[in-house]
């Protein structure tokens, strides 16, 4: 199991240069766990891009196909007080923006604050430092 942040999960859904090494994740580990908005905030980056005419409506629309693909079979980690106390913590320790925070917060709870026991799927540079810094050793691709 490997805990996936929606940038990876973006890469998976429409064509980016990193879309084959997390095909090859999802393929050697498909079981998923995310943070509860992720899929809100893949179906975000999607529209974006559509406005500013990266991908067409074709390509969306095919797009959010796959991410609700993705979300039928996905573990989501629920928005609890653990979770809220634990993004607060972050956002003292690391330059992370509200998602981000909340984001590593999940993924510290699913690991049961063990955070070298999980793997962490990122592209989001910010987000990958404060993971590394907050004991996450499995962070890809």
């Amino acid at each position: 199991m490997r805990f996936w942040d929606s940038s990876a999960i973006v890469a998976l859904t429409v064509e980016e240069t990193s879309s084959a090494a997390v095909r090859a994740l999802l393929a050697e580990d498909p079981e998923m766990v995310v943070w509860w908005s992720t899929e809100i905030e893949c179906l975000s980056a999607l529209a974006r891009r559509e406005r500013e005419e990266n991908v067409s409506a074709d390509e969306l629309l095919a797009a959010a196909a796959d991410l609700a693909a993705f979300a039928a079979h996905w573990q989501e980690v629920a928005p609890t007080r653990e979770v809220r106390e634990t993004a607060k913590r972050l956002l003292r320790l690391h330059p992370l923006r509200s998602a981000g925070a909340l984001q590593l917060a999940a993924a510290i709870v699913v690991a049961e604050n063990e955070p070298s026991s999980l793997g962490f799927v990122t592209f989001d540079l910010r987000l990958r430092e404060a993971a590394l810094r907050q004991g996450f050793t499995r962070i890809l691709p």
